[in-house]
């Protein structure tokens, strides 16, 4: 999958150096996918909920940090709308950014 906007990864663990490894793990595993539906991509990340508006959110080491993301099976395109902490996922309304 194209992932946009791995900029957005890069801006969050440049201010929280110890995201860094596990976000980029997460970001290498979605590019080399090929899912056709959330089912598919729930067989490589179990952790992962769908919520609505097309949103998935995905859990990053052990559920400390959080990425917000829409999914585009189709176009094989998933855009990130939200990283953080599991303190700062609590704050926002996932299913509207």
């Amino acid at each position: 999958m194209r992932v946009i906007a791995k900029k957005t990864l890069k801006e969050y663990f440049e201010k929280n150096a110890e995201s860094k490894q596990p976000l980029l793990i997460w970001y290498k595993e979605v590019n080399i996918g090929k899912w056709k539906n959330n089912n598919e991509m729930k067989e490589t990340f179990s952790s992962l909920s769908i919520i609505p508006n097309e949103r998935i959110v995905f859990n990053i080491k052990g559920n400390k940090y959080r990425i917000v993301a829409k999914v585009n099976f189709d176009y094989q395109i998933i855009w990130i709308r939200f990283v953080g902490t599991h303190a700062e996922y609590d704050k926002i309304d996932a299913t509207k950014i």
